[in-house]
């Protein structure tokens, strides 16, 4: 684990004596090129972002900013003068590298404020003190999902299968083999924290060998290899409502990861992408459909029927003298949604005919005559 300062200039993309306007600039520029939303289940891209989010933090702070550049004058973590001045506390004084007191420093014992975060970035973890006990609420899962046009436009259901992480039902969670001891851990001596010191100070952080639970199994569980959970393919019928779009988002409490300790299971949250339709497509509400033609119905006039997006088909009227590309409107064929429903246009297109015998030929060529029609 490194203890050097990440360089959260050169996240950004910033020089060191940017303006704070130069810096918002850049985040946002950045934020919106790595948003989660833009790269749905990509895990670069969302570490990328959090990365650019706790750069803009601490530089958009000015004070943030002054305490992070102090600590990159001196090297990192190690010397930056954040000892105690005696008399706050009996911390035995010492030489400081500012030339002040210093003496042994922990987040746990004073309040920092954001200070405490931003050394918690340096190394890569938190101020918590492991994990904490009881019950605890699981983890969202955040899914995006193939929908057919249809579907999307007048609801349905469908079937998402998911991976989830479970408690191993052979131990039970603990990642014991059941009818063996759980031992307290040799590494935290099972507090299920160890303390880091580095210069004059020490942080807590979960223990990585207990996963800050504080015991391990003398007899790892076959099933979970010791860790206490699983993950196992589990499959979710979901009411996809009427007039999704890609890009619509839904919320379906309690179908996310199990939470520890018994805890409440987090949320699903689906983002729809909605498949392109052969015949259809939209128009906000409104759907559009092209529909072929012949040339004797152009002219003269006809009736066709039209699927729709409700699967009925319905007849619509061609007047004579149709021409390519005209739209007609099927008023109320649209999408709903909201109680809002819109209409469906079809675009005709008119097909020639391509080879046509000498009787045909002729026959035309006398309708053209007739017509004034030039060839």
């Amino acid at each position: 684990m490194s203890t050097q300062t990440k360089d959260f200039y050169r996240v950004l993309g910033v020089a060191e004596n940017a303006s704070a306007d130069e810096i918002k600039k850049s985040y946002r520029k950045l934020a919106k090129q790595y948003h989660p939303d833009a790269h749905p289940n990509d895990a670069a891209a969302a570490e990328k972002f959090k990365e650019i989010s706790e750069a803009y933090s601490v530089l958009s702070d000015e004070t943030k900013r002054k305490q992070y550049d102090q600590a990159r004058k001196f090297g990192g973590m190690s010397g930056f003068g954040f000892g105690r001045q005696p008399g706050a506390g009996g911390a035995r004084p010492g030489p400081g590298p500012a030339g002040g007191a210093e003496g042994t420093f922990s987040f746990d014992d004073v309040d920092v404020g954001g200070l405490g975060d931003i050394f918690g970035s340096f190394f890569d973890f938190g101020r918590k003190k492991g994990r904490p006990s009881g019950p605890q609420r699981g983890e969202d899962i955040e899914y995006a999902v193939d929908v057919p046009f249809e579907t999307a436009a007048r609801g349905g259901k469908i079937t998402v299968q998911l991976t989830v992480t479970e408690d191993c039902a052979t131990c039970g969670g603990n990642g014991a083999r059941p009818g063996t001891a759980l031992n307290p851990c040799p590494e935290c001596k099972g507090k299920g924290t160890i303390t880091f010191g580095q210069g004059g100070f020490a942080v807590n952080r979960p223990c990585p060998a207990c996963m800050g639970k504080g015991k391990i199994p003398a007899d790892p569980c076959a099933t979970c290899q010791g860790s206490g959970q699983v993950r196992r393919q589990r499959q979710v019928a979901v009411t996809v409502p009427a007039g999704v779009d890609t890009g619509s988002k839904i919320r379906m409490a309690g179908q996310g990861e199990k939470g520890p300790g018994g805890g409440q299971p987090g949320d699903l949250i689906l983002t729809f992408r909605v498949i392109p339709d052969r015949f259809f497509e939209r128009e906000g509400l409104n759907v559009v459909s092209s529909v072929p033609i012949n040339l004797a119905q152009a002219v003269l006039g006809s009736k066709i029927k039209v699927r729709t997006v409700d699967g009925s088909r319905v007849v619509l009227k061609i007047p004579a003298g149709t021409q390519p590309g005209m739209r007609f409107r099927i008023k109320g064929y649209g999408i709903e949604k909201q109680g809002r429903r819109g209409d469906q246009y079809v675009q005709v297109s008119v097909a020639v005919p391509k080879d046509l015998d000498e009787s045909q030929r002729e026959l035309f060529a006398q309708f053209a005559e007739a017509a004034g029609l030039k060839h």
